[in-house]
């Protein structure tokens, strides 16, 4: 009796549907249509002679044994994701194709003065960037979607390696007419709990500066409101209240077009670490290293 093997293009439909659990999102998470990873799991499914999802209208169901399989297709996925890293490891550095995750408190201030250096010195590189908040970036890294992330730290991003390229200071910002009210550096403890505006639940920086002001009752009581630093940055020149930004949001311009005035923050820990991370054990480590080396010099 013949044994056919399912392709990895089939358990990459299979694992996504898991994942998002919605035909159509799974299918733009593989770039193919909603048609294609149907028929694709279909021929999974004919060619395992089990049923592996249950169909409705509403909601996709995967059986017992479904679920068991997709966990396993993880695994195989997991395991050609190594062979091919093994294989690019072995070949010219920082050529072909390289995912990298990037975190939103990073990419639009950083990403415009690095890329160019990249592609001068670096022109064989493919470099395909993923925006997304720290907690989701960590996951795609362990789950293979992506090969490195560039985040701030201190951050639990699981089973990693780093290597840090730079400290990103933060700065006390407020609305310009209370400048001659505002002490320069601002202590951490002055700050006004009920005035403080911060990013909600995700984005890292929340955390980077709750820790750096050293002050629980904060947590509690700032307002974590802002999407992205630019709202922030909105929110503060109508005068709703003051918050914390990075250097290199500052360095990048945020603030033109604003009255927003900024001011050092004198704390304990008044940085963030900026750095490159990838799985530990990565046939590629060297190849990260040599990329973290690179963004370092550029940046």
């Amino acid at each position: 009796m013949s044994i056919y093997l399912p392709t990895l293009k089939q358990l990459q439909y299979l694992v996504a549907l898991q994942e998002h659990g919605h035909f159509g999102n799974a299918a733009d998470a593989c770039f193919v249509t909603q048609s294609t990873l149907s028929a694709g799991l279909r021929e999974l499914e004919s060619l395992l002679g089990l049923t592996l999802v249950e169909r409705t209208r509403r909601v996709v169901r995967f059986t017992p044994v479904g679920e068991r399989i997709a966990a396993q297709a993880r695994r195989v996925l997991a395991e050609a994701d190594t062979l091919a890293d093994l294989a690019r490891a072995a070949g010219k550095p920082l050529s072909g194709e390289l995912r990298m995750g990037v975190i939103p408190t990073i990419a639009p201030f950083l990403l415009p003065r690095l890329l160019p250096r990249l592609r001068a010195e670096w022109p064989d590189l493919k470099l395909y960037l993923r925006e997304e908040v720290t907690s989701a970036a960590c996951d795609s890294l362990q789950r293979g979607r992506l090969d490195c992330v560039l985040l701030a730290l201190p951050y639990r991003c699981g089973e990693v390696e780093s290597q840090d390229l730079f400290e990103d200071r933060l700065h006390f910002a407020f609305p310009g007419g209370q400048s001659d009210t505002v002490p320069d550096p601002v202590p951490a403890d002055a700050i006004d709990e009920h005035s403080l505006l911060l990013l909600e639940d995700g984005h890292c920086l929340k955390d980077h500066a709750l820790a750096a002001c050293n002050r629980p009752e904060l947590a509690a009581e700032a307002s974590m409101l802002g999407t992205s630093l630019h709202t922030l940055v909105q929110m503060v020149d109508n005068g709703l209240g003051v918050t914390l930004l990075p250097e290199m949001a500052i360095e990048a311009g945020i603030l033109n077009g604003t009255s927003v005035v900024t001011r050092k923050l004198d704390a304990e820990r008044p940085s963030r670490r900026i750095a490159l991370a990838w799985r530990k054990g990565s046939p590629r480590a060297k190849e990260f290293r040599l990329l973290a080396d690179a963004l370092k010099s550029a940046a």
